[in-house]
């Protein structure tokens, strides 16, 4: 017995130790030999191509430039750019400048508001399509529709805390 263990527990400490040599200086030494240590390796590979503009293959022609074409400055759509700016001020005054929008969604045509009136209008013109074909932006509209609604109106309501001052 082992100090008051039983002989088949001191066995098992016999095996469970394990015998440790001192070879630091070994491991030192195996350290020095190889060298300095690397430090960011990989980094000190050029990855830009030194030998010149593109990178080509021995002997292989190099690439041309495409022809040069000047630009149509006459084209219709940069003739007539911002051909309605001064309808209102040149034209017979039957036409709103307004009309003119036509690359605007319908919901933003001559609307002035806040961007809680502009969801609202979204979500009245454009609800049930969006619920159906796109339920993920109808979801995130319709929680940007509550933020704001709960921001703008904070100010305004009175509970308890307003007696209190």
């Amino acid at each position: 017995m082992l100090g008051g263990v039983g002989p088949r527990l001191s066995a098992v400490l016999r095996a469970a130790t394990v015998t440790v040599t001192p070879v630091r200086f070994r491991w030192h030494a195996n350290k020095v030999a190889r060298g300095p240590a690397l430090r960011r390796y990989g980094w000190n590979k050029e990855h830009i191509m030194p030998s010149g503009l593109l990178p080509r293959k021995e002997g292989a022609r190099p690439l041309g430039f495409p022809q040069y074409k000047p630009s149509n400055a006459w084209s219709p759509k940069k003739a007539l750019f911002g051909q309605n700016d001064y309808i209102d001020i040149l034209g017979n005054g039957s036409l709103h400048p307004v009309q003119l929008l036509y690359k605007v969604p319908p919901w933003l045509r001559g609307f002035r508001g806040n961007e809680y009136q502009m969801l609202l209008r979204k979500r009245k013109v454009m609800g049930s399509l969006l619920e159906d074909h796109y339920p993920t932006k109808n979801y995130n509209m319709q929680k940007r529709i509550k933020y704001l609604y709960r921001f703008l109106n904070h100010g305004r309501t009175k509970d308890y805390f307003w007696r209190r001052t």
